[in-house]
């Protein structure tokens, strides 16, 4: 099955067929970094990573571009409330996104430019907008002028000037900063004093928004490229006024084959917000669960797909891939390689993965393989069957669960930490096993408080215990 994508802008999954036969360029917009890296910023980053892992499975050189916006009011505001220069606070940021990222086992992008880095090519492309009569100056700055391209208004969200127009009451800017139209957005704002400020044609200011994109995609990625991504809250303005800047100054279309965008995070069934108090940092989300159980609930579906994000999905998460980990950790002490082709069942599973996978990057069809695999591998654990088999299992896992969708630690973190287990099992099994038989013997006489007081101080000791055809299957956790 060939890979078909999403396309945002055409609103239909389209055969993937890359600009140049088996390269692909990607640039996904990164993030403003004026606090530390929340939730929204996880999905996306891991969804990309995901997605660029499946483009080199597939046999593509991918070059991945991701971007700092380390210029910003919010980034200004919360330096002059510390009374600090704005590069303190996105150093941390930008540090602190590394650090949770990584722990995440998100790869790292192939470039990572900054708008502060990138101000002569963001000046060039402005005066090339004046000079081909889609901006002007103004009082306060530099604006892009809609009714110069009003063609290409709605391109990834359907809207149509003329909607636009109808119910904006012929609005337009009051302030004295000479804004032709409402619609209208900034390509350089002049500097308000104290603030940072670099020197342009236009005086000393610094960039807006949308032209920072559009400068560093196409510096680091020329004139046409592959994909663009980014989560569905960057659909507009961001993303379209992108489109109106790189293709006016450029005179061609499209710039960019391909729109992705990935669905937002919903906590408690409300849009993540800071003014709703559901606001959860990646460092906040860490307290509960293990960087990799929250990868594993993030790509527990479609990327496209909105995420309804609360503790219950969370514990769920966590659960299962304890489980995968339990059962993994195990196998690898069974396994005495990790070879797996030439397994029908693996192979199978194998085709599903990939038919899920070149579906729009289904990672939900890709994680119920991962689970039937791992469920499999139990039931050969359990039966003490052939090393090979279990071998074969844990080559699959290290693979699809592991190089592809990022689930699973090195492997020698995963040794050390069942060697940790076993020692750990060892030490409290003389205090688990007699409590487990009276546990039984309670269960067989219908004695189930007596039954559930065992249960409780098994808990105690961090054992917990699952009951199974073959019997009570126990671990710590």
């Amino acid at each position: 099955m060939v890979l078909r994508v999403y396309d945002t802008r055409s609103r239909a999954k389209r055969e993937f067929e890359p600009l140049v036969e088996g390269s692909v360029r990607l640039y996904a917009c990164g993030i403003t970094p004026y606090s530390p890296s929340h939730l929204g910023h996880a999905r996306q980053a891991i969804a990309f990573d995901v997605i660029v892992r499946w483009l080199r499975h597939s046999g593509y050189a991918v070059e991945y571009v991701t971007n700092f916006t380390d210029i910003d009011d919010k980034i200004i505001n919360v330096a002059n409330a510390e009374g600090v220069d704005f590069t303190v606070v996105a150093e941390r940021n930008i540090a602190d996104y590394y650090t949770v990222m990584d722990a995440m086992n998100v790869l790292r992008a192939d470039t990572y430019p900054r708008v502060t880095e990138s101000i002569p090519e963001i000046i060039d492309m402005v005066e090339q907008l004046i000079g081909k009569g889609h901006a002007y100056v103004a009082n306060d700055g530099v604006y892009f002028e809609i009714d110069s391209a009003p063609e290409k208004y709605g391109e990834l969200t359907g809207q149509t000037l003329e909607m636009v127009r109808a119910g904006a009451g012929g609005r337009v800017d009051n302030t004295g900063s000479g804004k032709r139209d409402h619609r209208d957005f900034a390509l350089w704002k002049l500097a308000k004093p104290g603030e940072p400020s670099w020197v342009s044609p236009w005086g000393e200011g610094r960039p807006g928004w949308h032209i920072e994109c559009s400068a560093m995609s196409l510096k680091h990625l020329g004139e046409t490229f592959d994909i663009h991504g980014g989560g569905a809250d960057l659909l507009f303005p961001h993303h379209e006024a992108e489109i109106f800047q790189s293709e006016c100054c450029l005179g061609h279309e499209p710039v960019v084959k391909y729109w992705l965008h990935n669905g937002l995070i919903n906590v408690d069934g409300e849009k993540m917000s800071k003014s709703l108090g559901n606001f959860w940092t990646i460092s906040d989300t860490f307290e509960h669960v293990d960087p990799l159980e929250l990868r594993y609930a993030l790509l527990n579906a479609p990327y496209r797909q909105p995420i309804e994000f609360n503790m219950a999905m969370l514990e769920e998460s966590k659960k299962h891939h304890e489980r995968m980990m339990e059962v993994y950790g195990k196998a690898l002490v069974a396994a005495e390689s990790s070879e797996w082709k030439g397994h029908k069942d693996l192979e199978t599973a194998a085709e599903r993965f990939t038919t899920g996978m070149n579906d729009d990057f289904n990672t939900r069809t890709a994680m119920v393989e991962v689970q039937i695999v791992v469920r499999e591998l139990r039931a050969l654990l359990d039966s003490n069957a052939d090393s090979g088999l279990i071998a074969a299992c844990v080559g699959w896992l290290n693979e699809f669960a592991g190089n592809l969708l990022g689930l699973l630690p090195d492997v020698k973190t995963v040794r050390a930490a069942q060697a940790e287990g076993v020692s750990a099992r060892s030490n409290l099994a003389s205090q688990v096993e007699p409590l487990l038989e009276q546990r039984a013997a309670a269960r067989a006489d219908k004695d189930w408080a007596r039954a559930d007081q065992i249960r409780d101080q098994l808990n105690e000791l961090g054992v917990v215990v699952e009951d199974s055809p073959n019997g009570p299957v126990w671990r710590i956790e």
